[in-house]
């Protein structure tokens, strides 16, 4: 594994902790899943499964193969982020970040499997 691709999994794991924390506790986000028009079961649901694929990212550290289903998770839940945003008519700045770790977790997602 390469220093890079360390470091992007590292990074990419913290914000992903730090964002499904959030999702738990945090007004700001409560508001933010009832503009995308989802219930308050699946922003919990979500902050769960942000919480646990940052886990599983830093597990594919050592065991590739849960790396490779939490990256290729996390690209799965970026596509269906877009397409909220997209049905929400949110800007392109505001879907940004949904493309953006989409595409990370993607590259994690091959690099991973190239390791198994």
């Amino acid at each position: 594994m390469t220093a890079a691709f360390q470091f992007g999994l590292i990074l990419n794991a913290f914000f992903f902790l730090f964002y499904g924390l959030q999702s738990q506790n945090s007004q700001l986000m409560k508001d933010e899943f009832k503009r995308f028009g989802l219930t308050d079961s699946q922003r919990k649901l979500t902050g769960n499964l942000q919480i646990a694929g940052s886990a599983g990212l830093l597990a594919g550290l050592i065991f590739p193969a849960i790396g490779f289903l939490a990256a290729a998770g996390f690209t799965a839940m970026m596509l269906v982020a877009l397409f909220v945003r997209i049905k929400i008519k949110d800007s392109i700045v505001q879907s940004l970040p949904s493309v953006i770790f989409m595409l990370i977790n993607a590259w994690l997602s091959v690099v991973f499997y190239n390791l198994l």
